[in-house]
């Protein structure tokens, strides 16, 4: 008997400041994806996105991957896990190559890609991603298919996305540490872009503000690729210890209040809905429990989203969106569950905002909304194998396919063989 047909499944693995959560799928013969399990956990040795805890954040990823597959009825071996915290850069490259006039054939995108491998330098940080994004041909720009076309010059952009080393490889670490192979470590807002953005609009221009619980990323999409970002060491979080601390609570209780009568706008009947509050040492035997407005909690709230939008604006005015071509705001993120959040941002930054959920059919109505952007946008970047240059072999050599995940060999294989 024929053995049975080796299953070719993507996982993706989230790994956030709040939760780290698992997504288990099935590609299909026309490209979609069958969702087959996903887990989710705690996080609990993650902070601003960073790894803070080894052996809390490795307990955190293998209930959560764990829980996925007894959902899939499957196990799995590796990942592809994202990467949200700061300190990302993001830059575009252009490389050129004379063709002669001649019709373009692949060996000349071939030594156009590796043309453009060669090119990158890391200047000492990791690179994420090296993604070749339009082609342009003398002169045309935003040609995405130049083969078999004539051109005298072929040229390309290359989108480069690098992180410091320390905290990619603690990442890397962490998850291996879990008994799981490293197919790719994916930068968050090129996954949470695949999931929430449309291709036209990544075309004509937009902003992707992803709303986490300890960092918020701004991202600026234009051309079809990921022109710039900028991340801030603030989320949601902030929001929740805000008003722990206003109202003397504990941090859950402060999430849950902020979850079911938070809201980032106001309304005349604000000032006469009253929340119970449970103090922190608890209420006394006897004692009226303690009473606020809705009023009084969303003024916490306001407070911080305040600031927190000020500094949404001068990422977006660094990033130089502004004019015609910045006019479109995507918000998500758990951040941006909060009730009346896209109408808020909409008066304060003076463009249309709206709430990104994730495009992914068959994802279980839990794990729907925009605080899984980032997963569904990971296992979106799993299945669709996009070229990366740093696969690319220089003539002579073959490029080993990693096995078990070997993120780091292809790494190290990358940089030896000449950045």
């Amino acid at each position: 008997m024929a053995p049975p047909p080796v299953r070719k499944l993507v996982t993706a693995l989230d790994i956030g400041s709040s939760k780290v959560c698992a997504l288990i799928a099935e590609p299909g013969e026309d490209g979609a994806l069958r969702i087959l399990g996903t887990g989710q956990r705690e996080s609990r040795g993650v902070k601003r996105g960073f790894i803070a805890d080894m052996e809390r954040t490795e307990g955190a990823i293998r209930e959560a991957v764990e829980q996925a597959e007894r959902i899939a009825g499957t196990n799995i071996e590796d990942v592809f896990a994202g990467y949200s915290a700061g300190g990302l850069v993001s830059t575009v490259a252009s490389v050129e190559v004379e063709t002669g006039g001649h019709r373009i054939e692949k060996a000349d995108i071939d030594a156009l890609l590796l043309a453009g491998r060669n090119s990158i330098d890391p200047e000492g940080r990791m690179v994420l991603h090296a993604l070749p994004a339009l082609y342009t041909l003398d002169g045309l720009q935003g040609v995405k298919k130049p083969l078999g076309l004539h051109a005298d010059k072929l040229a390309v952009d290359i989108h480069v996305l690098s992180a410091e080393v320390a905290p990619v490889r603690n990442l890397d670490l962490c998850v291996r540490s879990a008994h799981l192979g490293v197919q790719a470590i994916v930068a968050s807002p090129v996954a949470a872009g695949k999931a929430v953005l449309s291709e036209e609009e990544r075309e004509l221009g937009v902003a992707l503000v992803e709303l986490g619980a300890g960092v918020t990323n701004v991202s600026v999409f234009a051309g079809g690729m990921l022109v710039g970002l900028m991340s801030i060491p603030l989320g949601g979080i902030d929001i929740t210890d805000d008003i722990a601390s206003a109202f003397g609570t504990r941090r859950a209780e402060a999430e849950r209040m902020k979850c079911f009568y938070g809201s980032a706008t106001t309304s005349p009947r604000d000032n006469h809905d009253m929340i119970e509050l449970k103090p922190m040492g608890g209420t006394e035997e006897g004692a009226e429990a303690a009473r606020i407005t809705r009023a009084q909690l969303i003024a916490v709230i306001r407070q911080r989203l305040d600031h927190m939008m000020g500094e949404i604006e001068a990422a977006l005015k660094a990033l130089g969106f502004a004019g015609p071509f910045g006019r479109q705001v995507v918000l998500t993120g758990g951040g941006s569950e909060l009730k009346g959040i896209a109408d808020y941002a909409q008066g304060v930054l003076g463009r249309a905002v709206r709430v990104g959920r994730p495009q992914l059919p068959g994802l279980p109505e839990a794990h729907g909304g925009p605080a899984f952007a980032t997963l569904a946008g990971l296992a979106l970047f799993a299945a669709s194998d996009e070229l990366d240059l740093r696969q690319i072999a220089q003539p002579g050599e073959t490029m080993q396919k990693a096995q078990g995940g070997g993120f780091m060999q292809r790494l190290i294989s990358a940089f030896r063989s000449g950045y």
